[in-house]
């Protein structure tokens, strides 16, 4: 067509739709949601695929994903609401300041976001602790960048690399990837990384950038927590891991014990994803709600509050899922795939490098990890050998690069904490790059050894 061969044919056609689907959200603000159900409405058109098979295709890949997705968005999110209306939060924070002290106070936050975010979106957890670096910073004068960057870094981290978040989860059902691996080499890379970019570099850039808060929402939101009935530290602990520790036992269990075996046949239920949010939720109940007399009219108020938000962001999964999904009817992700071999670049390097610069256009993680997934899950089939869980988390590190205007978290940190576009650039813009950049360093000294 058009004087090119079928193959050339099919890769400009991904070339402008995805340039379309990029153009639709930045240019004209199109929700994600409709930008990509157009985009693959349009690819299916223009490539050829039979008319009547269009429309099952993007149904066929929409519900795919929902199918797995859209369960454990809505008990992860109910599990989150759960841990910060009992004040469980909280008290992780303030244990781990307690531990180490004020001097080093950056590393606490740290830590205190990296274990908060594994069960939070990336926007709640913000939410969350932000009043706590606002209290911090007053008790100790500690400049509130070098207490905020590194609390970005372990919530951002672990929202881009670590399962249950939405951009792994999906990852992971698009690649076919082992979640209890995933989770495990997840944890290995979100750590280091988190280091690097949060305490190390919020307390080098901090020198520079000291960071002067609004006093309004200071004075709005860093109203300390007297209450005296906060789950202990341990109770919580228990109760966020709980489904990080089953995941990983069903992965051990599978590698250790034979097929057949009663222990292996047991935890390949009690270890899936679904079920292992659904139990840790239940716990929560309790051990977040009845425990700290919270009644069941206000806990089920809770969890009905608590699923409105994620609406938009399961609608834009499920379409992406539909997008995906075009890419590999029509012929077009093979045709990629084929690329790659023979250009012979490495699947993890094309995964970041894919993801990346989707999200640098989009400004959305989600979209990055969707589009980036669908593009490169044929390579996958074509090279033996490839480590699936790495190329998840390879994704996810790409969607986590150069947060800028287009993103809307790049206005929410500049917004809280009070700095220029300029500044905002030079803290979080620079974190999230260094997050990017360093996890892709790690997971690709991981895939030597695994």
């Amino acid at each position: 067509m058009f004087g090119m061969s079928q193959e050339t044919y099919l890769l400009v056609d991904a070339v402008v739709t995805i340039i379309g689907l990029i153009v639709l959200i930045t240019r004209f603000k199109l929700h994600p949601f409709i930008a990509l159900t157009i985009a693959a409405g349009f690819l299916g058109l223009t490539s050829g695929m039979p008319v009547d098979k269009i429309i099952k295709a993007f149904q066929d890949g929409f519900g795919g994903v929902l199918g797995f997705v859209g369960i454990i968005l809505a008990l992860g999110t109910m599990l989150g609401k759960m841990m910060a209306e009992s004040g469980g939060a909280d008290q992780i924070a303030q244990t781990l300041i307690r531990a180490f002290g004020k001097e080093r106070v950056q590393w606490a936050m740290m830590f205190a976001a990296f274990l908060v975010g594994i069960p939070l979106f990336f926007e709640i957890g913000f939410v969350l602790l932000i009043p706590l670096v606002f209290i911090v910073a007053r008790r100790t004068g500690v400049s509130i960048i070098k207490i905020g960057i590194p609390l970005l870094a372990g919530l951002s981290a672990v929202h881009g690399l670590v399962p249950p978040h939405p951009g792994p989860l999906l990852a992971i059902g698009v690649f076919g990837a082992d979640i209890g691996k995933t989770i495990l080499y997840g944890l290995i890379v979100a750590l280091p990384t988190a280091i690097i970019a949060g305490p190390i570099y919020g307390t080098f850039i901090a020198k520079y950038i000291p960071g002067h808060p609004n006093q309004e929402l200071v004075d709005q939101l860093a109203r300390e927590n007297t209450s005296q009935n906060l789950p202990s530290f341990s109770v919580t602990l228990i109760t966020v891991l709980l489904p990080v520790f089953l995941m990983l036992l069903k992965t051990f269990a599978d590698v250790a014990l034979p097929d057949g075996h009663f222990f292996r046949i047991w935890m390949d239920m009690i270890g899936h994803p679904i079920s292992a949010l659904l139990l840790a939720l239940l716990l929560s109940l309790y051990t977040f709600g009845s425990r700290q007399g919270i009644g069941s009219k206000q806990i089920l108020k809770l969890l009905d509050a608590s699923l409105a938000p994620t609406a938009a962001i399961i609608l834009i999964i499920g379409a992406g899922g539909g997008f995906k999904q075009m890419l590999v009817t029509s012929g077009v992700g093979d045709v990629i795939g084929h690329m790659a071999v023979n250009a012979q670049i490495s699947p993890i390097l094309l995964a970041w490098l894919v993801a990346a610069v989707i999200r640098i256009a989009t400004g959305s993680a989600t979209v990055a990890t969707i589009t980036g997934a669908g593009i490169v899950v044929p390579v996958v089939g074509m090279i033996p050998g490839v480590n699936r869980e790495l190329l998840v988390l390879a994704t996810g590190a790409g969607s986590l690069i150069l947060s800028h205007v287009n993103d809307a978290g790049f206005w929410l940190v500049k917004q809280y904490f009070n700095m220029t576009v300029a500044e905002t650039f030079k803290t979080w813009t620079a974190m999230e790059t260094i997050l990017s950049v360093v996890g892709l360093i790690f997971i690709l000294l991981l895939s030597l050894v695994v």
